[in-house]
């Protein structure tokens, strides 16, 4: 199943704030992305339906093991990104902005080239 590029910006985000705090309800999203409790709450209903994510009676957020997958790739794809631009020189704000625009349409060809460059000429990028 294809998944979009904000359902990915959600789930990574549900990963990031779980890592964060332990917790992760529909508000702490909301604040996080700096969306409306009300669009927030449609794409907690969409990830809910396609079995991505989980949400108790308390209204807690936990990722199945499906948008556990997708939301730690995403994650990573971000991570390794922003580490490379780093490394070329960009200062980290732009380097984790410029990473979040790119990290969902690079192919994977592409990405993995990037990474075995990065992990060879720094081998700290992970």
């Amino acid at each position: 199943m294809e998944i979009h590029e904000s359902a990915e910006d959600y789930l990574e985000t549900i990963l990031i704030l779980k890592e964060r705090s332990g917790a992760v309800r529909s508000i702490d999203i909301a604040t996080e992305m700096n969306y409306s409790k009300p669009s927030i709450s449609v794409a907690m209903k969409k990830l809910r339906e396609n079995g991505y994510i989980e949400m108790d009676k308390e209204g807690y957020i936990t990722l199945t093991a499906t948008g556990y997958e997708v939301a730690s790739s995403i994650y990573n794809r971000h991570k390794v990104l922003t580490s490379f631009f780093v490394s070329l020189g960009v200062n980290e704000k732009t380097a984790a902005e410029d990473a979040c625009k790119i990290e969902h349409d690079l192919s994977e060809e592409t990405f993995e080239k990037i990474k075995a460059h990065a992990e060879s000429h720094s081998g700290t990028v992970r």
